[in-house]
């Protein structure tokens, strides 16, 4: 018999706005799915396409959410490592094995197995990455419906010059991580917030 093998990986660490959502997908080594890679690498399109198309032949996949608070409380990878054990741990099937895309390891009943750049080598790593990334995506448009002013929609929360720019202008919203260094900097000195 086949041990069951999870794939975790999360989206919106690096993120300054917003939860992080990391995912859990159990994938049978003999589902076929192609163009699974870091979902990073794919357009907004593929990734949408292949996210549906792995929530069917998934045995099993889960979403959990690192909340603001979460991440205000246990910082970015405390708050990152608590979701990725909740995601698991939701999970219908247990998994026997977990690998999960990075170097840091969440706390399991079972045995884990970290694996940097693992979303382009593992297919279940690689599944959850593009079902972390279009649920956050999603979270992020929603977000942009409600504070149109910054382009959430466009970066993601990402601090790219236009994000920096809207910053400046507006100051942080309450979506924003006030510990973020470069938010932390601005609510400490407004007005003194460049793009760098």
């Amino acid at each position: 018999m086949d041990k069951i093998i999870c794939g975790v990986d999360e989206a919106g660490r690096g993120s300054a706005v917003g939860e992080i959502y990391c995912c859990a997908v159990v994938l049978k080594d003999t589902v076929i799915i192609k163009g699974l890679t870091d979902s990073k690498l794919l357009t907004a399109k593929k990734r949408e396409a292949l996210a549906s198309e792995i929530k069917d032949k998934a045995e099993s996949w889960n979403i959990a959410t690192a909340s603001l608070d979460d991440i205000i409380k246990f910082n970015v990878l405390g708050a990152t490592l608590r979701a990725m054990t909740r995601a698991v741990e939701g999970l219908s099937v247990k998994p026997q094995l977990v690998l999960v895309d990075g170097n840091q390891s969440p706390t399991l009943s079972v045995p884990v197995k970290t694996i940097i750049k693992g979303d382009l080598t593992v297919k279940a790593i690689s599944a959850a990455s593009i079902i972390a990334k279009v649920a956050r995506d999603q979270s992020m448009i929603e977000l942009h419906d409600i504070y149109p002013e910054y382009g959430f929609n466009k970066h993601k929360g990402y601090l790219t010059k236009s994000h920096f720019e809207a910053l400046s202008k507006y100051g942080p919203c309450p979506a924003h991580r006030i510990t973020f260094a470069p938010i932390k900097k601005l609510n400490e000195t407004p007005g003194l917030f460049e793009f760098i």
